[in-house]
């Protein structure tokens, strides 16, 4: 059997970490078995869904790099399809019309719960006459007896007893079909052969399949996956911080690294915590999916940042530093190349935000000094130091890191002076602050003229606080 897996999210909202990490185990299953993934907007819901949320989606699937084999397919675009079946399961007596009030179903829901029975449609409208023009609705004429045995990859062996099911509506009074019916109808069409989807969903397990059965189709294999919780335990909620892809990119991760961290929540492969894209596809299995809910852990996340932007190509993460300093009203193309920024830079943060913040000195001049660096550092008894650096800075011929490291041991000899009696109130002129790269790459990535005006602007800041006292 031919594998074909598919993502079906609905556009109420945005691609949320749970709907990426099924999107991903579902595309590594078919990548594996050399299978088809199939993208498919369940857009049936017509006043939440919008066009903005489909573009999210898209774009949350791009930039993961999870490239779909069939689709976008919309069911929107499907409603003939949809009514074509409804049609044929009326015919087979399979499916039946229903008119009862509202009033009415809320009321013999009441009454059963009264009586501790679990809600479910009576049938009073099973076998009679309704007329096709008036307002009604349409039910699925769901088994009484027996059971439905779902053989879940993750949770393993799940019975529901079809006593327990109600005849669910399958088309609305408005005549729009509703979400258990368009998703069978979708996955017979498709040929999905393995449905790989969060646990939540498990209860509509048992009403699909009949609804496939009825159809005379095999249902697929199923997988349902355990949620995510924060790291607080709780069920993930806006107050956890990021919950969107986009959050994340935004947030200045990589997308290998946000690949991986997802599919080490839940799934793993002995002790092994960095996988390579190729390597996730050869090892991944469902079945070794862990059957409980997995929790957030951001600060393994900041590692696995790092990692990546440690070990992959400079050229292909300073694209994505490029995005950060764009953010910040920064043209990377106004000063050095974005590449070795990343090189200097990817050792000291575990963000590109970090990093894009960090790094700005680089290319614009800052208005304030760190108060506390400013205060230790461009003090009176740094006067010389920094003259002295200014004029050795002007003249030299190279701005080369070997020639601006010689300058400032130089500098540092003929004054006796320790080197970080030079470097550091030289680096807060330059920067603002204490901390950055080493000072020959500080001032190489900065520049000579950019450098030579900052330590201008660093003396006038010494005398004017000198004549103060």
């Amino acid at each position: 059997m031919s594998i074909k897996t598919r993502f079906a999210p609905s556009p109420t909202g945005y691609l949320h970490i749970g709907g990426a990490r099924t999107a991903l185990f579902s595309w590594l299953y078919a990548r594996r078995h050399g299978g088809k993934f199939v993208l498919r907007i369940e857009d049936t819901d017509l006043e939440r869904s919008t066009a903005e949320s489909v573009n999210v989606i898209l774009e949350g699937m791009t930039w993961l790099g999870l490239e779909y084999d069939e689709g976008p397919f919309f069911q929107t675009h499907r409603f003939d399809r949809y009514a074509e079946v409804t049609q044929q399961l009326l015919d087979k007596g399979l499916a039946y019309r229903c008119n009862c009030p509202k009033e009415r179903i809320e009321e013999l829901r009441e009454e059963q719960i009264a009586r501790k029975q679990k809600p479910r449609y009576d049938r009073r409208c099973l076998g009679q006459a309704i007329d096709p023009n008036e307002p009604h609705v349409i039910r699925f004429l769901s088994p009484t007896e027996g059971s439905v045995v779902v053989n879940d990859m993750v949770r393993g062996k799940v019975v529901f007893s079809n006593a327990e099911l109600d005849d669910l509506i399958i088309r609305r009074s408005d005549g729009s079909p509703t979400y258990n019916f368009v998703v069978v109808v979708d996955d017979m069409d498709m040929e999905i052969s393995h449905v790989v989807r969060g646990d939540d969903h498990l209860n509509n397990t048992p009403r699909q399949i009949n609804i496939l059965r009825a159809l005379g189709v095999e249902p697929p294999t199923y997988a349902h996956l355990p949620m995510i919780l924060g790291e607080d335990g709780q069920k993930l909620s806006k107050r956890h911080g990021a919950a969107s892809v986009t959050d994340y990119r935004e947030e200045g991760y990589l997308p290998e690294a946000l690949i991986n961290y997802l599919a080490r929540l839940g799934w793993s492969h002995g002790d092994q915590e960095i996988f390579e894209l190729e390597e996730m596809v050869r090892l991944f299995d469902i079945c070794d999916i862990n059957h409980s809910a997995s929790a957030l852990n951001l600060s393994k996340l900041q590692w696995l940042n790092q990692h990546y932007m440690k070990s992959l190509d400079p050229t292909y993460v300073a694209r994505h530093l490029s995005y950060q300093l764009g953010k910040l009203d920064i043209d990377p193309s106004v000063g050095p190349d974005p590449v070795e920024v990343v090189i200097a830079y990817r050792e000291r943060t575990s963000t590109l935000a970090e990093m894009a913040l960090q790094c700005a000195y680089i290319y614009r001049d800052f208005d304030e000094y760190d108060p506390a660096a400013a205060k230790k550092h461009l003090r009176p008894v740094a006067q010389e130091p920094l003259a002295r650096m200014r004029e050795a800075l002007a003249g030299l011929e190279e701005w080369t890191p070997e020639a601006l490291h010689a300058t400032v041991e130089q500098v540092a000899a003929a004054l006796e002076l320790k080197m970080g009696k030079v470097a550091q109130p030289l680096r807060v002129a330059v920067v603002g602050t204490a901390a950055s790269p080493g000072i020959d790459e500080t001032l190489r990535l900065v520049g000579r003229e950019a450098s030579l005006r900052r330590i201008d602007k660093a003396l006038e800041l010494i005398r004017a606080r000198a004549e103060d006292k």
